[in-house]
């Protein structure tokens, strides 16, 4: 949560003031800003000389004011709403006067004012995408897959950082040793956590949690940035010239990848560059890679990729994994998905499984993806025996499945195809399970039970279930309390 004051707006002296004017895009007007209230709405009032005391004043120092914009930019729900303008504070309604007739009556000398005082989405906001669609750099936050990782070296060093100045805005380096985040910063990455922080500029302040990182300064030493957190993340405007499409965004919000690459634009250059895109999970902020970049190991938790599988993941797609070696789980399988923040593939369990992967994929049926080996023997022309198929209420079933040719589909049975090479049925009694609880049909037997059917149930588990297929009317029996 952030928190902006303006109690005194003349504290800082106009000489090492700057004010922020502001232009709404569809109306068309400049305006001095006065803050952003709660809701992320942006507070402004008319640029002229008797409302200069309620202007929104800055210190025009370089970090100060880069780190103050960036953290005011979040704060906004909608910025790209709006263009902001940098102006002297002495100069502020005469040059808020110059602007306006610009926009009235568009010169090159006019022009040529507007861009001299405005101020561009600042790099943070850009973040990733800026480094990987412009200028990539190495791959951050070597964690949960570290097999897909290379070491990396130190590209900053703690005595060029300026503590006590990092201080003022609550960077505490302990602290940072003590949560094992010194070694990323120092390494060029972003912490793993989000940290409150504040900045005092007397007529503003500002708190709220940012994610921590170093960028080079001027003189060659690290500059911190802070990656401050959104209400959400921003997929209703142009990412780098892409339109996000309604799967794109309601892959990103399910998932946090996109599952496809797409042509970013880069804004020097005009350059089309390929890349993924997701979203940081910590800060909401919307981020890109370059697909030229990215790293597929050879193997995950000890299961070989294939060259299709490698292929899905260049491709931002997730791929559906059997056999992983987990050390501290019992689950095995999984999704796997590259995602553009952390730089690596990361695990899709459970309800993240992305939309595209069910959809779209030949391997994927009954809510299960076959393995190689099963979709290599379905599209010879065999039939499978598929033990762990899960039924609308999560129980697991069994089941043959054979690829129809004709139709391009999937063709189930409880019973063998093939019954004269194997007279064994044993995913018959799975029947009524799945038929009750996938596809609301009734059993004579169970109808009156009110929990999902067990595997392979066929009547009343206990003497509660019968009773209850009995006299479905009689009132749930109380287990009482005991005195």
């Amino acid at each position: 949560m952030s928190e902006q004051t303006n109690e005194n707006p003349q504290q800082y002296p106009e000489q090492l003031s700057d004010v922020l004017l502001v232009m709404d895009k569809e109306k068309k007007k400049i305006q001095a800003v006065t803050g952003v209230d709660e809701n992320g709405n942006l507070k402004t009032v008319d640029a002229t000389k008797k409302n200069q005391s309620q202007f929104m004043r800055v210190d025009r120092a370089g970090d100060l004011f880069t780190n103050f914009f960036s953290n005011f930019w979040r704060q906004l729900k909608d910025p790209t709403h709006f263009s902001f303008f940098k102006v002297p504070a002495k100069e502020a309604v005469e040059t808020a006067k110059e602007m306006q007739k610009q926009v009235d009556a568009p010169t090159k000398e006019g022009e040529a004012v507007m861009a001299k005082h405005e101020v561009k989405e600042p790099k943070e906001q850009q973040q990733e995408a800026k480094k990987d669609v412009e200028a990539p750099q190495a791959t951050p936050e070597p964690q949960k897959m570290q097999e897909t990782q290379e070491k990396n070296d130190y590209r900053y060093k703690a005595e060029d950082v300026d503590w006590n100045y990092l201080a003022q805005f609550g960077i505490d380096q302990d602290r940072l040793k003590k949560d094992g985040q010194m070694d990323l910063l120092l390494k060029g990455y972003k912490t793993n956590n989000v940290y409150p922080t504040s900045v005092n500029f007397g007529a503003v302040i500002m708190r709220t949690e940012a994610r921590l990182g170093f960028q080079d300064g001027e003189d060659g030493k690290p500059v911190l940035m802070m990656y401050g957190v959104r209400h959400e993340p921003n997929l209703k405007s142009p990412f780098f010239g892409h339109e996000f499409t309604k799967e794109d965004r309601e892959n990103l919000l399910k998932t946090g990848n996109m599952g496809r690459v797409v042509e970013l634009t880069n804004r020097k250059t005009g350059e089309k560059i390929p890349s993924i895109i997701s979203i940081d999970h910590l800060t909401n902020e919307v981020i890109a890679f370059r697909q030229d970049r990215i790293k597929v190991p050879d193997e995950i938790k000890g299961v070989k990729l294939t060259e299709d599988q490698k292929r899905d993941l260049k491709d931002g797609k997730a791929i559906y994994l059997e056999g992983l070696d987990f050390k501290n789980s019992a689950n095995k399988n999984a999704y796997v998905q590259f995602n553009a923040d952390k730089k690596y593939p990361e695990y899709l369990f459970g309800d993240k499984a992305p939309k595209q992967t069910q959809e779209q994929d030949p391997k994927y049926y009954r809510g299960k993806t076959f393995t190689d080996e099963q979709y290599k023997q379905l599209t010879e022309g065999k039939t499978i025996y598929v033990s762990d198929f899960k039924d609308g209420q999560g129980h697991p079933y069994k089941g043959y499945v054979t690829l129809n040719k004709e139709t391009g589909g999937y063709d189930f049975s409880f019973k063998n195809p093939n019954a004269l090479k194997n007279k064994a049925q044993p995913a018959e009694a799975h029947k009524t399970q799945v038929g009750v609880n996938s596809e609301g049909k009734t059993n004579e037997a169970t109808k009156n039970i009110r929990e999902p059917l067990k595997p392979e149930q066929q009547t009343p588990k206990n003497t509660r279930q019968q009773q209850r297929q009995n006299n479905p009317n009689a009132p749930a029996k109380s287990k009482g309390v005991r005195r």
